[in-house]
């Protein structure tokens, strides 16, 4: 079935800011789409074969790029992945057909229980087979190649043997997927569990990103400690976007989003920090200042 048979329009994703698409937002997508790189949705809220909610998406898909992310997949489950659950994703996609798709690494599912999460795995060789086994299948099911999100963490396992940069690099090597870049995560996990989230950054397969998020997170004092919750229900703070600067640095211009899924603010409040992540991309973008002068220099 093709996007002409949905009246989708817009494709691929640009290198542009965008913002996740939420239901108190929907209708005024609907009424007057606003100015935006793209959107982006979680998968698992249009799995229906119909109803008002996928032909808004349908609708707004006409003017704007959208890109899927999932939250259900459970792609680090040791029992594979559901059956059902794939296929009504694979039906999504070939309708919507979205310029990304995206899922976490971690996992959801056990015993055929979802725990309404995304729970970290131990960083070992065996989950690492476990995981690069699903993906595989996914991207088979789709017949697309999906990005992978970094994880927010809080604590260490013992049995982990591998460097999580290395654990996530391995995982593009061996089935080539992308990777999503969660700036926020890194800075959160960095927090909670004590490493430096620059040389986090500066190990991971920065060539495979394909997109970025960037979000808030809430502070909590337990047991008169600090520690992070990544729960995007607040403005993103100075360190993660110096995190995304950092980032678009490496690796160039690419799609950035702002999430934002909890106490979500007013639409205006959310383009207001895309236009920040604009900024951010178009600096990316500009040559450094030694090329700009000789260039200058040459016209003259």
């Amino acid at each position: 079935m093709s996007a002409t048979d949905h009246g989708t329009g817009p494709g691929p994703i640009p290198a542009r800011a965008g913002i996740g698409l939420r239901h108190p937002h929907v209708q005024k997508f609907l009424d007057a789409p606003p100015a935006i790189g793209w959107v982006e949705v979680h998968s698992e809220n249009y799995l229906a074969a119909g109803g008002l909610r996928l032909s808004a998406l349908e609708r707004i898909r006409r003017d704007l790029p959208v890109s899927c992310h999932g939250v259900g997949l459970s792609l680090g489950s040791a029992e594979g992945l559901d059956d059902a659950h794939l296929a009504a994703l694979a039906r999504l996609f070939e309708r919507i057909e979205p310029g990304l798709v995206s899922e976490h690494v971690s996992w959801s599912v056990s015993g055929g229980v979802y725990y309404n999460d995304l729970l970290p795995l131990p960083l070992t060789e065996e989950a690492l087979g476990v995981f690069c086994r699903n993906v595989d299948r996914a991207q088979e099911a789709f017949g697309r190649r999906i990005l992978v999100e970094n994880p927010s963490t809080y604590l260490d396992f013992a049995a982990s043997r591998i460097p999580e940069p290395e654990f996530i690099a391995e995982i593009a090597r061996r089935t080539g997927c992308g990777l999503l870049l969660d700036a926020n995560n890194i800075h959160v996990s960095a927090h909670n569990r004590g490493f430096d989230a620059g040389a986090y950054l500066a190990a991971l397969p920065l060539a495979a990103v394909g997109e970025i998020h960037i979000a808030g997170h809430a502070r909590r004092s337990i047991g008169g400690e600090t520690v992070l919750i990544d729960d995007h229900g607040s403005h993103v703070v100075a360190p993660v976007w110096r995190l995304l600067d950092s980032a678009l640095a490496h690796i160039g211009p690419v799609p950035v989003l702002v999430e934002w899924d909890t106490d979500i603010p007013a639409l205006e409040v959310l383009l207001a920090e895309a236009a920040q992540a604009e900024s951010a991309i178009r600096r990316a973008a500009a040559p450094p200042a030694a090329a700009r002068t000789r260039s200058a220099a040459h016209a003259a």
